[in-house]
């Protein structure tokens, strides 16, 4: 027998290698189709992330290879589902033990219940935490302090995930992040000096991002207007609603909740039991995260171990910003913690990770099956041919735009493909480039982190499967609500650099 072909970048053992103008065509296919897919609702983001790279992979010639290029790739997620599989049990915990019921509470009060103002809330959380430069632990905060709140008003979760992934994406340019690191780790320049002249565009950026929040706050006053009686859901006890159902995910996924509330088909309770069936309005496949809804009777309750609860937060907290050991281990630890803190017969404590199991599963299936699509983007060599390909077609002409190119490039492809390819893969290509003509590799790195808003959507990134587990929401609605603005925030980042200088129009 004749030995199979190997490919020259990753020595996996191929039925064939196709040429690279084959890959690229087949690269940019593969990840279209998929995004049809789950944007249409024909395939869940799972399924797909597992179904479409492998056909494609077999195009490409994997062949006999397609599984040790996968599991190679899921082997270097493996930290990254440890990490998120953690962060939620442990976070769960802590919502069901109480510890974020006054955070939650605080916020009600300040906000009211004006889904506005409660919208631009989570625009300015999301913000806030987002300084870590960590994108996971930036939604779970986020879904943690406000899920249970947009659930109780009738708010779309979409709207949360969609604020949410728009405020981390455009400030993931903060230069202890990943992409500025890497963009100047590539071109050999300052982390600071890519950033720091690039404050102004932030600054507008962020502001465009809060007036993207703002008007979809009012987009659901709207919606929401009369079709919940807020005082009444407050009701501490005797005749009223329901108090905390879990109502539904969203508007546009169960309408038919929705037009109940608006009919005054609410839930009574008398004598502590329903009178009117609750299930029409209880979602069974809800998140664990959104099981709590702020029940002030409900069992996990640990009011006696507030500060307990909040010392070892702040612990781990510290413990991630510090980063002295690895992320996953420090939920690991917290989590088992946090168990014996609060849950300490074994019963208690295997009831506790049953009740998140839906959670986890959920995002951690995400994230392995991701490492198919990434398995064969890198194994079959399609991400080494795009990246070519890119740095081919630009004319000779279009030299003295490369840095202007280089930004609007990175809106697209630093969704198509991880941080890693593109800046180490593209951007040093391009940057090389556009010396001949005079443009510094320091400002083609700042053109280089301007598509960060839209990168974050991508589902390459495990943080945003993160969010749309914890909330519920589907990826393709998620995608539908954020792309097209997080593509108006990164050009409006990118021409706010022209204006002031930093990132040159014409060499």
């Amino acid at each position: 027998m004749f030995p199979l072909p190997r490919t020259e970048a990753t020595d996996y053992a191929v039925a064939f290698v196709p040429p690279d103008t084959v890959l690229v065509l087949l690269g940019f296919v593969m990840i279209m189709s998929f995004m049809a897919l789950i944007m249409t609702k024909r395939l869940t983001p799972m399924v797909a992330l597992i179904v479409v790279p492998t056909i494609f992979g077999l195009f490409a010639g994997a062949g006999l290879g397609l599984g040790d290029m996968v599991l190679d790739s899921i082997g270097k997620m493996a930290p990254t589902a440890a990490l998120l599989m953690f962060a939620i049990m442990y976070f769960g915990i802590m919502i069901d033990v109480g510890l974020f019921d006054p955070l939650i509470r605080a916020i009600t009060r300040l906000l009211g219940d004006d889904p506005a103002k409660i919208v631009l809330g989570t625009a300015i959380l999301a913000a806030a935490v987002s300084l870590d430069g960590d994108g996971s632990t930036t939604f779970i905060i986020t879904t943690s302090a406000l899920l249970p709140l947009y659930l109780r008003l009738g708010m779309s979760p979409v709207v949360l995930t969609c604020v949410a992934g728009l405020m981390n994406g455009t400030m993931n340019i903060v230069p202890w992040g990943g992409p500025t690191v890497r963009a100047a780790t590539a071109l050999g320049v300052q982390p600071t000096d890519i950033f720091v002249p690039m404050l102004p565009a932030l600054g507008v950026g962020i502001v465009v991002s809060l007036t993207f929040a703002w008007f979809l706050g009012l987009s659901e006053r709207r919606r929401l207007a009369g079709a919940v009686d807020t005082a009444r859901l407050d009701a501490p006890g005797g005749e009223g609603p329901l108090r905390a159902p879990r109502l539904f995910r969203g508007a546009e996924h169960k309408p038919g909740a929705l037009a109940s509330l608006r009919t005054g088909n609410v839930v009574t309770v008398r004598g502590g039991r329903a009178a009117v069936a609750a299930a029409q309005l209880v979602d069974t496949a809800d998140t664990a995260m959104a099981d709590t809804m702020l029940d002030p009777h409900r069992a996990t309750l640990r009011p006696r171990l507030i500060w307990v609860n909040l010392a070892l937060t702040l612990a781990v907290m510290v413990l991630l910003v510090l980063d002295v050991v690895p992320l996953a281990f420090v939920f690991m630890v917290g989590a088992a913690a946090a168990l014996l803190i609060n849950f300490p017969k074994l019963k208690s404590q295997a009831d506790e990770i049953v009740a998140h199991a839906p959670s986890i599963v959920g995002v951690v299936s995400m994230v392995l099956a991701a490492g198919v699509l990434v398995g064969v983007l890198t194994g079959t060599g399609m991400v080494d041919a795009m990246a070519t390909w890119i740095t081919e077609v630009i004319p000779a002409a279009m030299g003295p735009y490369l840095a202007v190119i280089t930004g609007v490039l990175s809106i697209p492809f630093t969704f198509f493909m991880s941080n890693d390819a593109f800046y180490f893969g593209i951007l040093p290509v391009l940057a090389q480039s556009a010396q001949a003509y005079g443009i510094d590799p320091v400002e083609m790195a700042r053109a280089s982190i301007v598509g960060q808003p839209v990168h974050l959507q991508s589902p390459l990134v495990p943080a945003i499967l993160l969010l749309v587990s914890l909330a519920g929401v589907n990826l393709g609605d998620h995608h539908k609500k954020v792309l097209w603005r997080a593509a108006i925030v990164s050009l409006v980042m990118l021409a706010v650099g022209i204006l002031v200088g930093v990132i040159p129009f014409h060499a």
